[in-house]
């Protein structure tokens, strides 16, 4: 099969060389630029817990001055993975999704406990800080980096796309879905994926292409994308 992956490629490069040792061929489109930001110095030791909305928050981070024994929670198995990566050693993982995170947290970590640190993007999907504050939680957080479109395409990766349609995409987020739905508008394309599966992290994330004919969409979370390949 023909499988087109949107992530930036250091988050993806791994499934790529999965996918080939498959068989499969892949091609790599990355919809969305990360860019650190500046935010204001912390002192770790106020905190007894950070929250890790995604794998960017982590990479990001300057993490030499924290405990990494400290409670991590983790929204997915990747953001997990990054934080055991960097040297966390107490990490705690949800389902892939900010609910599911929420719960851990409430299940997981006292309201009277130090206060949690939470660490984000710009823009997020679903507003934990305050939701937890609502919780009875003392919660701060800062921003270390901004997701941009990206806008620079090769022209013969294009045309290459155009005679060999993907038969799945697979999109991570909101971003990447307004991304790609941006990408194939600028470039006529909207009606050429009548053959291609949809593979999307979340229903919000689909409703953003349901405009596009797809042969079907697929709901999934993170660590599924090879299961995935065996529903079709």
């Amino acid at each position: 099969m023909h499988i087109l992956l949107t992530r930036p490629l250091e988050d993806c490069s791994e499934m790529i060389l999965k996918f080939q040792s498959l068989g499969h061929q892949v091609s790599h489109l990355p919809l969305l630029l990360i860019e650190k930001m500046s935010y204001e110095e912390v002192n770790f030791l106020d905190y007894g817990g950070i929250i890790f909305t995604s794998a960017n928050s982590i990479k990001f981070l300057e993490a030499k001055k924290i405990d990494k024994d400290i409670i991590c929670f983790c929204v997915g198995s990747n953001t997990e993975k990054k934080a055991r990566n960097l040297g966390f050693q107490n990490t705690i993982a949800a389902e892939g999704n900010v609910l599911n995170l929420k719960e851990l947290i409430l299940q997981n970590y006292e309201t009277q406990s130090k206060p949690l640190l939470y660490v984000s993007g710009e823009i997020i999907s679903a507003d934990l800080d305050k939701q937890l504050l609502k919780e009875g939680y003392s919660i701060k957080r800062i921003i270390n980096y901004r997701v941009s479109h990206n806008q620079q395409f090769d022209e013969n990766f294009i045309k290459e796309l155009k005679i060999n349609i993907p038969d799945i995409v697979y999109v991570y987020s909101q971003n990447s879905a307004s991304s790609l739905l941006n990408f194939i508008k600028i470039h006529q394309i909207e009606n050429i994926w009548m053959n291609t599966n949809l593979m999307c992290i979340g229903e919000k994330t689909s409703s953003i292409l349901n405009e596009i004919k797809w042969k079907k969409i697929f709901l999934f979370n993170p660590g599924e994308e090879e299961f995935l390949l065996y529903k079709i």
